[in-house]
């Protein structure tokens, strides 16, 4: 059984849930997964949310590299590291909507 409450099982469909994340692609797996299944519209809990935005994730975060995630920019926003292109899909709809850029 996981005791580490933020660490979100069902991010682990296809592997046991680790008991802890200490190596660097342990976290970067973790991120992977998170990102994935936020950008599907699964949301972190709260207690997720708290831990990956501590600065000891920082190095993961900038690492996993998920040009493609909208939720993987964000976590980069938090841990001020540097902007890098967005590569996911834009929504035709809404691409020249002038208020775009306040969302």
């Amino acid at each position: 059984m996981n005791d580490t409450p933020w660490l979100d099982g069902a991010l682990y469909p296809d592997v046991d849930t680790p008991d802890a994340l200490e190596s660097l692609s342990e976290r970067v797996d973790f991120i992977a997964r998170l990102c994935a299944a936020w950008d599907f519209g699964i949301l972190p809990t709260a207690d997720t949310i708290a831990e990956v935005r501590k600065e000891s994730w920082t190095p993961a975060v900038e690492v996993c590299r998920l040009l493609t995630s909208p939720a993987y920019h964000l976590l980069r926003r938090w841990h001020s590291l540097k902007p890098l292109p967005y590569l996911g899909q834009q929504i035709a709809s809404i691409q020249d909507d002038p208020c775009l850029a306040y969302v």
